[in-house]
């Protein structure tokens, strides 16, 4: 008996079979990759009930990774690098600060990010660590990584909450040595020698003060621009990407 496949499986077949960068850098194949994972919520310490969406690995129980979008929101393109971290073995959360808003206009990106209230995001982050902690697929093993907007809020994600590995691309850093004393876990910063914002000054800080509160932690620099590792933006690097990418992938097979 010959199986019927519809479009929609066959482009989701494909979105899961293709590179990362080939996935982000087409909207429907993004899309496809994004409807492959679970929604997901929880009750955050504060009494908030918070959406995530989940991608599980084949085999499990496994190390777990919770992802933090951009300052767009928790749109299809970190959903499918959710998707991405299960295929490579990981229990995927990509998780939402923006209670479901997602935009593509910069004005928009600029008032969300100005909604976020500190102490609620950082009870919403505590809340899926300790959630992943204890799923029952997963090792108890768990790593932070986000981009932007998102890079900021995974290491902040790591103090409140200590992990065993943190991944910031191009996310604010400026933390004081006494701010960091409940990291436990490594930090991994992908940062870009053009970019205007998360620039050299303020990581060379984060460095200093990550010595001083003697925790671990390890930069790389890409002859690049802020968000290189985005394939839907014009400062998109395919080069420096898939590197950091690599980078990222071993340094969790390392400490998760």
């Amino acid at each position: 008996m010959l199986l019927s496949l519809s479009r929609r499986d066959i482009v989701k077949g494909m979105a899961t079979g293709l590179p990362l960068a080939a996935v982000l850098a087409d909207p429907i194949l993004a899309r496809a990759a994004a409807e492959t994972l679970e929604e997901v919520s929880t009750v955050t310490s504060g009494g908030r009930t918070v959406k995530a969406a989940l991608a599980m690995p084949a085999k499990t129980p496994a190390s777990a990774v919770m992802l933090i979008h951009e300052w767009w929101g928790l749109n299809n393109q970190i959903k499918s690098v959710a998707a991405e971290f299960a295929r490579q073995g990981y229990v995927a959360l990509a998780i939402d600060l923006y209670d479901g808003a997602v935009t593509g206009e910069r004005e928009e990106a600029s008032r969300l990010v100005k909604m976020v209230d500190p102490d609620e995001a950082t009870d919403t982050v505590g809340s899926w660590l300790r959630w992943l902690g204890a799923h029952p697929k997963a090792t108890g093993k768990v790593g932070t990584i986000g981009w932007c907007f998102g890079g900021g809020w995974s290491l902040n994600a790591s103090i409140a909450e200590p992990v065993n590995a943190t991944i910031v691309y191009y996310g604010r850093v400026d933390r004081r040595p006494d701010q960091l004393g409940s990291l436990e876990g490594p930090v991994l910063g992908h940062f870009a020698t053009r970019d205007q914002w998360i620039n050299r000054e303020m990581v060379g800080a984060f460095e200093m003060a990550m010595g001083v509160a003697g925790k671990s932690y390890t930069t790389h620099w890409y002859e690049a621009d802020h968000a290189f590792a985005n394939p839907s933006g014009g400062r998109y690097d395919a080069e420096d990407a898939k590197l950091a990418w690599e980078r990222t992938l071993a340094f969790y097979r390392q400490h998760l």
